[in-house]
């Protein structure tokens, strides 16, 4: 499951939710007729109605008709199924766990990204974490087969000195 953002509020009378996402592959989740999981218990919902409005991505579920059968949504977050994605490229969950190398040398594994203005990729191995932006000018390759990602190192990304 891919995580894609989460359900805040209901919005009207009408049954309609608003999902909070930094989802990179929006176009390709909020379509009519898709099938999004929600919460812990990823209860599957199918979309009816999507639009976007201000920082939100309005949706409407088939059978939640009022706010009544929404409410119950509220705080949940929202997945899709990976093989459901019709993308080219790769999602956080993709990466998360590949192992990094800088010139043949493995210095960690992806453990976690944080997002702010850009991708933080986090790195950790047995001593250290490290944290290195995810641009094209550090992460050179990312292979998902052999789940591997290769940077180039400048001075002073992996050490103190």
């Amino acid at each position: 499951m891919v995580y894609v953002g989460e359900i805040v509020n209901t919005h009207g009378i009408k049954g309609e939710l608003r999902i909070v996402s930094d989802f990179k592959y929006k176009d390709s989740v909020f379509i009519k007729g898709k099938k999004l999981y929600l919460g812990k218990r990823k209860q599957e919902v199918v979309i009816k109605t999507y639009r976007p409005h201000k920082n939100y991505d309005m949706v409407s579920f088939e059978d939640v008709n009022d706010i009544n059968d929404a409410i119950i949504f509220k705080n949940d977050d929202v997945y899709v199924k990976r093989e459901d994605l019709d993308i080219d490229g790769y999602v956080d969950e993709d990466i998360i766990g590949l192992k990094v190398y800088a010139k043949d040398e493995m210095i960690g594994k992806v453990v976690n990204i944080l997002k702010n203005k850009q991708e933080i990729l986090v790195i950790k191995n047995k001593t250290k974490t490290y944290m290195i932006p995810n641009v094209s000018e550090f992460v050179k390759n990312i292979d998902l087969v052999n789940k591997k990602m290769d940077i180039e190192l400048i001075e002073g990304l992996l050490d103190e000195n």
